[in-house]
């Protein structure tokens, strides 16, 4: 059974901790200073720097490939360490320093340094960030918190590229100067860390422990850990990329000038529903929680499968969006319930890591799907692997 919400004391705060806030602005500043880049790099690649459609393949698969890698030994560093901030500074503050060299590149080589260690920042401060939420914040109210996340990142996402849209109309497409314009957001994120985030003080073990990346340590986390884990792998082999949903915009007939407001208005649905359904996941039973989110993905995916039109598409995008505002909080506040408090950072780690592993291999699925079944087909397959997770999830 996956744990219900603790009930709520009375003594509990019903104001979300500062730092829980301050984290969620991090947040939000830093993805509207990667997608003003990111909308617009591998364009910028091809049209300025010169390189081919496989290099821009190559540069993505490397630099995500290397941040799922991280992700596990920095949560555990910060578990061996038992401090979050310092992980949380250097990610957040290689993130904003590598940001310049994209105003500068001139090749590959340099794009791919820049897009590397941006990643390498990313996985070393998600499973530290992530613990850290769960460390300060009450148990009866972990749903909000990563809700109130998850809702200001994807605004990010959201205000990224429609920021990075005006500066290059305004501008005569000068890529050069719109990512000069994305390292504001980048640095205002290292100083709300240095001012604004403060970790609880923890007693230093009479002796050192040892590093959590053992057998023994793993050992520790409990079943409900990884039955959590594997669920959410399933849940991403049926997500796989959103990259499937502007093909999928575009294979029906949409635009290619209006293919990108798909992914703003799936963006813009998880964004406003994270948090209110966060907060509603502290209140009720979570597994009841997290099988609505899985139901909704089904339906996305049973729509996008059958759709014969954009209007279609835009309704299963915002299926897709809704489930992410359902689920994603919710996997990230049971992992925090699930894992000891000395391992949090370790849980978060693997958790990210196997998602990762998970979305490289459903994206592998999908494309082979759609190239040699039908789009159609690989929604299907999607919303199969969800009915999947959905029957695990009811059993446990």
């Amino acid at each position: 059974m996956l744990p219900d919400a603790t009930t709520p004391s009375v003594k509990s705060r019903r104001v979300l901790p500062r730092s829980v806030v301050v984290l969620g602005l991090v947040s939000l500043f830093m993805d509207i200073s990667s997608e003003m880049i990111h909308a617009l790099l591998p364009v910028f690649l091809v049209t300025v720097v010169g390189a081919s459609a496989m290099s821009v393949g190559i540069i993505e698969g490397i630099a995500e490939a290397t941040a799922a890698f991280v992700k596990v030994f920095s949560g555990a560093i910060s578990d061996w360490i038992g401090r979050r901030k310092p992980l949380l500074l250097l990610g957040y503050g290689m993130a904003a320093a590598c940001k310049p060299l994209f105003a500068i590149a001139t090749g590959i080589g340099t794009v791919l340094a820049a897009r590397t260690i941006d990643r390498i920042a990313k996985g070393i401060r998600g499973a530290p960030r992530d613990a850290l939420i769960a460390d300060v914040t009450p148990a009866d109210m972990r749903g909000a918190a990563y809700g109130l996340r998850q809702s200001l990142d994807t605004m990010g996402a959201v205000a990224g590229p429609l920021l990075a849209i005006v500066l290059m109309a305004a501008t005569a497409d000068n890529f050069r100067f719109v990512f000069w314009i994305a390292v504001i957001p980048a640095f205002v994120c290292v100083a709300l860390i240095v001012f604004g985030v403060q970790e609880p003080v923890r007693t230093q073990p009479a002796k050192a422990r040892p590093f959590p990346i053992n057998r023994a340590e793993m050992a520790r986390l409990p079943r409900i850990f990884w039955q959590v884990t594997a669920l959410g792998a399933v849940l991403t082999l049926a997500r796989f990329s959103e990259a499937f949903l502007l093909l999928r915009a575009q294979n029906v007939g949409l635009a290619v000038t209006w293919v990108p407001v798909i992914l703003v208005a799936m963006n813009l649905v998880y964004a406003v529903s994270a948090y209110p359904l966060g907060m509603l996941s502290d209140k009720v039973n979570r597994k009841f929680m997290l099988a609505a989110g899985v139901v909704l993905l089904i339906a996305a995916d049973v729509v996008l499968a059958l759709a014969q039109n954009a209007w279609a598409v835009g309704a299963g995008a915002l299926l897709w969006g809704l489930h992410m505002g359902a689920t994603q909080g919710l996997l990230a506040a049971i992992v925090a319930d699930a894992a000891p408090e000395d391992l949090r950072g370790t849980a978060f780690g693997v958790f990210n890591l196997m998602s990762g592993v998970a979305l490289l291999a459903a994206s592998v699925i999908a494309g082979t799907l759609w190239t040699y079944f039908s789009p159609a087909m690989t929604f299907y397959a999607g919303a199969l692997f969800a009915a999947v997770a959905l029957a695990g999830l009811m059993r446990r």
